[in-house]
């Protein structure tokens, strides 16, 4: 059984990194092609994007795409080899059904394993180089929300707020600045106004310019300060005071975890964009698993039609995953289900259905 285990191993692996590559290539150029003019109009060119931006999204296509590439995979060379009556002559050699599976086992558990490696360390690595130029891609509507200005706010704790009238995300700079501060009671004791404010790289603070101070004391005495400029820190860089939708695609999972739990502490409710995150990279991965046993089991008997009616059957349900995801981020995102389990969910569903069809297929 071992040279049939490399055998299988070896259509298993080479049948997915040839759809990993064809996929790469097709959707590389289609995208290229699709927002080139919106590259060029922004001042870049075609070629400066292929090697700035373009690796760092394939690693990203490659992840979101790896469990639906594997599925697909081993339903075309498994309804292959069932096709060639391989399965069959394997099976009559004396060889179980669940003997046959195990290199699907090992070969996508060590898929998943290094899925996991890329989802949680270097996913984000990447994502940070491409999120740079990505807004650059998009219609000027949707670039303004990374790059334009826009009315911004934050607690900084469960007594202290920040209110921006104007920010500007790509320039760390904003006009119209408040920070608030109340004591337990919530009355309110500091107030400090900015007429405009930046961030400066080299100290790591923010400089407020033409600010005004108000110390509220117990005794309801004011003690007022101003000038032409002041530094200030509240301990966090401005893309963490101020978060964008694209902050927890940027953060190792170590410095998800230690954000998201630093913004639960300042009493920040809406996090669950970065809970989705942060979940659905364990459970894209240990999706490789579920979809590899339940493309096996749904393509290894002969059937008419052979290798096209398996993969309308998994095409389909490719997508029907894919969907399922990208809605449940959707409905999740609006407080409407827990992020853990509208991250699960897929799998929560398709797991049992391919155990069923595995037994079901083990047993026949």
């Amino acid at each position: 059984m071992k040279i049939i285990d490399l055998y299988i191993i070896k259509k298993y692996l080479g049948t997915f990194g040839f759809m990993l590559g064809l996929l790469t290539i097709i959707v590389l150029v289609i995208d290229v092609q699709a927002k080139a003019p919106r590259i060029e109009s922004n001042g870049f060119t075609v070629t400066e994007f292929l090697i700035n931006f373009y690796p760092y999204w394939i690693v990203n296509l490659i992840i979101t795409f790896m469990s639906i590439l594997v599925f697909i995979s081993v339903i075309f060379f498994t309804s292959r080899i069932a096709n060639d009556t391989e399965i069959v002559a394997i099976i009559s050699s004396g060889a179980s059904f669940h003997r046959f599976a195990r290199p699907y086992l090992m070969t996508s558990g060590l898929i998943a394993i290094f899925a996991l490696l890329l989802n949680h360390y270097v996913l984000p690595l990447a994502n940070v180089k491409k999120n740079e130029l990505e807004p650059y891609t998009y219609t000027t509507m949707a670039r303004e929300e990374f790059t334009g200005s826009s009315e911004v706010s934050t607690q900084l704790s469960k007594t202290e707020y920040i209110f921006v009238k104007s920010y500007n995300k790509k320039e760390k700079r904003g006009t119209g600045f408040i920070y608030q501060k109340f004591d337990k009671n919530r009355k309110l004791i500091y107030q400090l106004n900015a007429t405009d404010f930046n961030w400066d790289t080299t100290k790591k603070l923010f400089v407020l310019n033409n600010f005004f101070a108000k110390t509220i004391n117990k005794d309801e005495t004011e003690k007022l300060e101003n000038g032409s400029a002041m530094d200030k820190s509240f301990i966090h860089p401005p893309e963490e005071l101020f978060p964008d939708v694209l902050l927890g695609q940027n953060k190792t999972t170590p410095d998800l975890i230690k954000f998201i739990n630093r913004e639960k502490e300042k009493g920040n409710g809406n996090l669950n964009n970065y809970l989705n995150e942060l979940h659905q990279r364990t459970s894209m991965p240990v999706s490789v698993i579920i979809l590899t046993f339940l493309g096996l089991s749904l393509s290894s008997q002969k059937k008419r039609g052979g290798l096209g009616v398996n993969l309308a059957i998994g095409i389909a349900l490719a997508f029907v995953f894919v969907f399922s995801f990208e809605a449940l981020k959707v409905v999740s995102a609006n407080k409407t289900m827990s992020p853990l389990f509208a991250m699960w969910l897929p799998n929560l569903i398709f797991g049992p259905v391919a155990l069923y069809l595995y037994f079901k297929r083990a047993n026949q």
